[in-house]
């Protein structure tokens, strides 16, 4: 390559290691003349030359949620800004999958660790080396959690969208949550419901209270389990944007109108369920900036700079059509 582009071997070195040490003009026959040979570096002796990989690592449930994919489309994005590719694992909502995951990203070497949420197995977090860069998303200001959080505050939001619900007057309130064991910020969204029904005189318990895996599936049947009980709710909050469709599709199995006959709501904000029949109510998960934020912070810490400071996203509630003041049916029935 030096001789093709008629520079020195350090020159070349420079050139594609640093570029910034040398001239546009001298930058342009190198890279001219990699293309023409078709040379591509070796990232196993760059990075055993420089201790670095030039990756970083994500750690997350799915990707088959689309809000995960989001966040991680603009981490990736972000990184490649940053001159940095990136090395995905996706364990399942599995404790033993996600520690398998995090062993083989650090296998890989690299620079730094996304992760979801602050609740993790002793084991994943015995695995983190000390001094590595790490940033936990989707919560914020964990308790008990050392590393830097860039993400939202779970319990408000869910705690937001309850109080939306009482102000409308609704009283029989039933939740379709997450599996709350192992995932803090399903368990999260069920405190911020829980404390928002307490401060109105309310509790939220079995039958009112089912934990489902994240589905389409899990919430049809749990909202079908709520419709047939002797006193349905009048308003459904759901832990995420799929358990919600699945609510909207049993409820319509039932005959029942949204929201004139039941009201139900989301959390996530998926594309598709703005443009629904009716659209969802739901909670907008800050889920792209999460992740170029999250990939602002990592490149600073492993490039030895000060990274920015976390700081806490907006969650807001975003009120479509599918929530409106119980009765609503028997009152335009009335007017009519």
């Amino acid at each position: 390559m030096a001789e093709a582009a008629g520079v020195s071997v350090a020159t070349v070195s420079r050139a594609l290691n640093t570029p910034d040490r040398v001239t546009p003009a001298l930058r342009a026959r190198v890279t001219e003349a990699a293309r023409r040979l078709g040379y591509l570096g070796n990232g196993a002796a760059r990075a055993l030359a420089s201790r670095r990989s030039g990756a970083m690592g994500a750690l997350v449930p799915t990707l088959d949620n689309p809000v995960f994919a989001a966040c991680i489309d603009a981490f990736q994005q972000r990184l490649d800004a940053h001159g940095m590719s990136l090395l995905v694992a996706t364990a399942g909502y599995d404790a033993a999958a996600e520690t398998r995951g995090l062993r083989t990203l650090l296998q890989r070497g690299v620079d730094g660790i996304l992760l979801v949420g602050a609740s993790h197995e002793p084991e994943t977090w015995a695995l983190l080396p000390p001094g590595l860069p790490a940033v936990v998303t989707w919560t914020h200001r964990a308790q008990g959690c050392a590393l830097p959080c860039i993400g939202f505050d779970n319990a408000a939001a869910a705690g937001r969208m309850a109080r939306h619900l009482l102000s409308l007057g609704h009283r029989r309130i039933a939740m379709i949550a997450g599996l709350a064991r192992g995932n803090d910020r399903a368990s999260a969204r069920i405190d911020g419901v829980r404390t928002a029904l307490a401060e109105a005189g309310m509790t939220l318990a079995a039958p009112l209270l089912a934990e489902r895996a994240y589905s389409v599936a899990e919430g049809s049947a749990a909202m079908t389990a709520l419709l047939d009980l002797p006193d349905p709710p009048t308003a459904v909050i759901c832990g995420n944007d799929h358990l919600a469709f699945g609510a909207l599709v049993a409820a319509r199995r039932k005959g029942l109108a949204v929201p004139a006959d039941v009201s139900i709501t989301g959390f996530d904000d998926l594309d598709f369920l703005a443009h629904g029949d009716p659209p969802l109510t739901t909670v907008h998960v800050p889920a792209a900036e999460m992740g170029r934020r999250a990939a602002d912070h990592l490149a600073a810490l492993a490039g030895g700079q000060a990274p920015p400071a976390p700081a806490e996203l907006e969650a807001p509630v975003v009120l479509r059509g599918t929530t409106a003041p119980p009765g609503s049916a028997r009152r335009s029935s009335a007017s009519g």
